[in-house]
């Protein structure tokens, strides 16, 4: 069964912000005055320049070179125009958006191009390999991490890939419960065309509202169910990518010994091997009931303490997460709610009436036993409310003078809370200072039985150099994970961000590995270059 009805989506993302310029947020004068004394730092106006005044190198596309691509998918979905370049010259990283913002948008694509299906992928890929074209898959345009920067490499010119036309359901098994989905379909569209059946993925990142199913796939994501449902990584029954020696098919049979599993040389591999143009996932049917509890703890570390006794139970909450006293703190401020002393935890239980009411009553006693207390529904309603609006805040304050960032990393049980402490103070030492202050918080978003995730937000004055200020703080950050037992990267992807540090975390033979992969697969190397995959050099 298939359904070609496309569900509306979200409106194109803003050239210099995150999502939707009409949902962009305004700073109250009284929250405004309570970030600057926290800061210590004098807030001012900083609005970004007049979309005409960003600076584009002209377009190195050769006559040639875009005759051959439009021959593919046509001459109106080859566009080398400034609007379109302009919105794909990166990802909304901080950084990105700090350089957009000055009127900086090099580097950009030299072209723009919007493929039908697979087919057309596969021949714009084998195009551009003969062309020397290189070629920067596009989906929802979220990347954090320096995935998306449209870098030429060895080559003369560089394209972006934008897989919005790859927009359907391609079918439905009800009976074996999986789908399949065309790469370039959003989140909400995603969930939207598999509700119209009773059923739904119940994947939600926070970048859900934009982020595409194929950019899920090359990222490896994690959603805010994934205690409940798994990374996406998990959902994941089959993969279909293009790759400029042609088609590569992965997956489909529920479980297999038939030698290594190639869906996992896709998965993470951001663009770099294939571009991943349909993907399988296990769906499951639509909740009958949804209840959510938050929950209060004296310390970061007895809830941090809680939520291991719930991951290695064999009862879970769907999602569960527990947010550091900085982050409960300004969390209450911000909402306007009374503050408290202590951590907030946030639960969400999802099935059937008898199932949510068997698994919250187990997991009420675990909590209870580790020193919880309940605080009811209300605070988990609060941030439902402000879940993916919380980029939106990111940008305003880019606007007043505000550098605010974010960054996540994973580690073992034992190795968390001393990680938590080791990044914290990294961030701290590396932006307290003259220029003002710092606030770091951080809260655990996804758990596992070994171990679990810590997600870090940063505030602090952008100060005279922000761009430097943040790499600067990035890379103590970075260095500080690295050494005390963390991954890199858990589900943000490794991008140009974090690629100086790939080498350290698979080693020089997994990085030698990698590297042979993509030369079988692109071996003119023109797919996404500078990204993930170490130097030889590194």
């Amino acid at each position: 069964m298939a359904d070609d009805t496309t569900p509306r989506t979200a409106p194109e993302m803003s050239w210099f912000a995150w999502g939707d310029p009409a949902r962009a947020r305004e700073l109250d004068p009284g929250l405004r005055d309570l970030i600057a004394q926290v800061l210590r730092a004098r807030l001012d106006e900083r609005p970004p320049v007049p979309e005409e005044a960003v600076e584009l190198a002209p377009s190195a596309l050769t006559e040639r070179a875009r005759a051959a691509l439009a021959a593919v998918v046509g001459g109106e979905h080859v566009r080398t125009d400034d609007a379109a370049r302009l919105r794909h010259a990166g990802g909304k990283s901080t950084p990105d958006l700090l350089l957009r913002r000055s009127g900086a948008a090099d580097p950009a694509p030299d072209a723009v191009l919007y493929p039908a299906g697979h087919d057309e992928v596969q021949r714009l890929l084998e195009v551009c390999s003969a062309e020397r074209i290189a070629v920067v898959p596009f989906g929802g345009g979220t990347s954090v991490v320096g995935g998306l920067t449209p870098l030429r490499g060895r080559f003369g010119s560089v394209v972006a890939l934008d897989l919005r036309r790859l927009d359907r359901l391609v079918s439905l098994d009800a009976t074996s419960m999986t789908a399949v989905l065309e790469a370039g379909v959003r989140g909400p569209a995603a969930e939207e065309l598999l509700a119209r059946h009773g059923l739904m993925l119940g994947h939600l990142p926070q970048s859900h509202e934009y982020a595409t199913i194929g950019g899920y796939a090359a990222t490896r994501s994690s959603g805010q169910a994934s205690s409940g449902y798994g990374r996406f990584e998990d959902m994941v029954v089959s993969l279909r990518a293009a790759t400029p020696r042609g088609t590569l098919e992965a997956g489909g049979a529920p479980a297999s010994a038939a030698g290594p599993d190639l869906r996992r040389l896709l998965l993470g591999s951001e663009g770099t091997l294939g571009v991943i143009t349909e993907v399988g996932v296990r769906v499951r049917p639509l909740p009958e009931t949804v209840l959510d509890e938050a929950w209060s703890f004296p310390d970061f570390a007895t809830g941090v303490d809680a939520l291991r006794a719930l991951a290695q139970s064999d009862t879970r909450p769907t999602m569960a997460r527990i947010l550091d006293e900085s982050e409960t703190f300004v969390g209450a401020a911000l909402g306007g709610h009374e503050t408290r002393p202590g951590c907030q935890a946030v639960l969400g239980f999802e099935g059937t009436a008898a199932e949510v009411a068997a698994r919250s009553a187990a997991v009420r006693e675990v909590l209870a036993r580790a020193g919880g207390t309940p605080l009811g529904a209300g605070p988990v309603a609060h941030w439902r409310e402000n879940r993916f609006s919380s980029p939106y805040l990111r940008d305003t304050l880019l606007s007043a003078g505000v550098l605010a960032e974010t960054l996540e990393t994973a580690a073992s049980w034992t190795d968390l809370l001393p990680l938590y402490s080791a990044v914290t103070g990294a961030l701290t030492a590396a932006l307290e200072g003259d220029e003002g202050g710092v606030v770091v918080m951080c809260h655990v978003s996804h758990t596992y039985p070994t171990g679990a995730s810590l997600y870090f937000t940063v505030a602090t004055a952008a100060g005279g150099d922000p761009l430097a200020r943040w790499e600067g703080a990035k890379r103590a950050a970075s260095d500080a994970i690295v050494a005390n037992g963390g991954t890199i990267t858990h589900h943000h992807a490794v991008g140009t961000d974090h690629r100086p540090w790939m080498a350290a975390e698979i080693g020089p033979l997994g990085a030698e590995v990698l590297r042979a992969v993509k030369a079988a697969l692109d071996p003119e190397g023109v797919l996404n270059p500078g990204k993930l995959i170490p130097d030889a050099r590194d």
